[in-house]
C-alpha cells in the first residue's frame, strides 16, 4: 500500500503535552525556540550549524508539514497543553514503510529542559509508533559524545546496538564521530 494513503491522527496527547505535526505558523515559536537553544543545538543538529532567519524557519515547516501529508517524513512538534508553549521537536524519519521501521529524532528548547517533557513526549511517540503505525522497529541514531541523547535513549529503554566507528563527520565538519544505534523491537 502507498504510505500516502495511510490514515492516522496528525497529532497526540501525554498528560501534559499535545504533540502534532507541524502547521503553517509554527515558525515564530520554533524560530524562537532554536534561538535560546542554539548553543546546546549547534553541536549536535544539521539545522543549527548556522542560525537561520524567522522565515528559513518557517519555510522549513511548512515543507515538513507537506512531508507529512506525503508520509515522507513524520515531524511533530511539541507543546504544553495548558500554556500553549513550543516546547520542542520530534517525529519519525527516514522511515521504511514496508518493514515499518522508523527513526525517532528530537530536539528541546532550552528553556523546557530538565522537566522530563522531552522523555514524556517520546513515550507517547513510541506509543504513537506502536498503537497507530503498527511499528515493528524503532532506532535512535545519536553522535557518540552526545551524553544526554544516549542517556535518553536508555531511559525510554532503546538497547545500544551498535556503535559505527567513524560513521560521520561532527557537526561542525571538523572530526569524524562515532555514530551509536539504539533500537526497540515490538
Amino acid at each position: 500500500m502507498n504510505p500516502i494513503l495511510l490514515n492516522f491522527p496528525d497529532s497526540f496527547q501525554t498528560e501534559r503535552l499535545l504533540i502534532r505535526a507541524p502547521a503553517a505558523g509554527d515558525g515564530r515559536a520554533v524560530h524562537h525556540a532554536i534561538q535560546i537553544s542554539f548553543p546546546e543545538l549547534k553541536p549536535w543538529m544539521p539545522f543549527a550549524r548556522e542560525l537561520p532567519d524567522r522565515d528559513e524557519t518557517e519555510l522549513n515547516i511548512r515543507k515538513a508539514q507537506a512531508d507529512f501529508i506525503l508520509r515522507r517524513d513524520l515531524r511533530m512538534h511539541i507543546f504544553h497543553k495548558e500554556t500553549g508553549e513550543f516546547i520542542g521537536s520530534t517525529g519519525l524519519h527516514r522511515m521504511d514503510w514496508e518493514v515499518r521501521r522508523f527513526e525517532i529524532g528530537y530536539w528541546c528548547s532550552s528553556a523546557f529542559t530538565g522537566y522530563g517533557y522531552m522523555t514524556e513526549a517520546l513515550f507517547g511517540l513510541i506509543d504513537f509508533a506502536k498503537d497507530k503505525l503498527s511499528a515493528k522497529r524503532l532506532e535512535i541514531l545519536c553522535d557518540g559524545k552526545n551524553q544526554n541523547s544516549r542517556k535518553l535513549a536508555e531511559r525510554l529503554g532503546f538497547q545500544l546496538e551498535a556503535v559505527l566507528q567513524q560513521h560521520d563527520l561532527a557537526n561542525d565538519q571538523r572530526e569524524y564521530r562515532d555514530t551509536c544505534i539504539y533500537s526497540k523491537i515490538f
